[in-house]
């Protein structure tokens, strides 16, 4: 995860950031829930590479699928 997002307070104010960029990582979000493709935010953005945004998809997909099943067994 260290070298997928960087969180510092000297850049974008503690935003955090895709590593090795100044590039926010909500961007990503935004771009995705506004319709626009990986393709799209990776020629907006070039300095993130397209397998850091998908690295941080899959990263965000397991981290919730997994939560999501703690809850659900936890409920049973």
């Amino acid at each position: 995860m260290n070298h997928l997002i960087t969180i510092h307070p000297d850049i974008q104010s503690g935003t955090p950031v895709f590593y090795n960029t100044r590039v926010p990582v909500k961007n990503l979000f935004d771009y995705l829930k506004g319709g626009h493709t990986i393709d799209e935010f990776i020629e907006d953005f070039p300095s993130v590479k397209r397998e850091q945004a998908l690295a941080l998809l899959d990263y965000v997909q397991s981290t919730v699928t997994f939560n999501f099943s703690l809850n659900v067994q936890t409920a049973a």
